[in-house]
């Protein structure tokens, strides 16, 4: 078993230098929160990144796989990726585009609806947990903070979101 390193109060505990770098904090949020979801979502095998894009395409049927991958701040070649994986489960559906039959549009087929159906209030349960430190009112400013670091910072993602 891995022994945990002892916290020192006295002031030079690494972990104290560690809690006042933000970008270490929510690198370790995200790993919790993703540990969270795979815990309420694992039986129905989809990754956070699947599940933003079955959200999406629930609400924006037939968008195009780049207008997708902006949509939910992931790189065109990742999305196209997992656009296609998800195609083979049966969960998608790509089809040439109208006016432009190099593009692919992408829907949810019935399968895909089914499972998002499912899926949904275990990823919300992830959320929850993900803040259930937080008294609700705290949870509505810390969501409305992370919003608006992202909205100042979007550009400077790898995959900037259409906001």
């Amino acid at each position: 078993m891995t022994q945990r390193p002892r916290i020192d109060r006295s002031g030079s505990d690494p972990w104290l230098a560690l809690a006042a770098r933000p970008g270490f904090l929510i690198r370790r949020l995200h790993q919790i929160h993703l540990a969270l979801f795979a815990e309420e979502c694992a039986a129905f095998g989809v990754t956070p990144v699947q599940f933003s894009l079955l959200s999406v395409l629930a609400t924006q049927p037939g968008l195009d796989q780049a207008a997708l991958a902006f949509a939910v701040g992931v790189d065109r070649a990742t999305t196209a990726n997992v656009v296609a994986r998800m195609e083979k489960r049966g969960l998608l559906r790509r089809r040439a585009g109208e006016t432009d039959r190099r593009v692919k549009q992408v829907e949810l087929t019935a399968a895909g609806h089914r499972l998002l159906a499912r899926i949904d209030p275990h990823a919300r349960r992830a959320h929850e947990r993900t803040l259930e430190a937080l008294r609700p009112a705290e949870r509505a400013r810390f969501v409305a903070l992370l919003r608006q670091l992202v909205d100042a910072g979007n550009a400077y993602g790898r995959a900037p979101m259409l906001l």
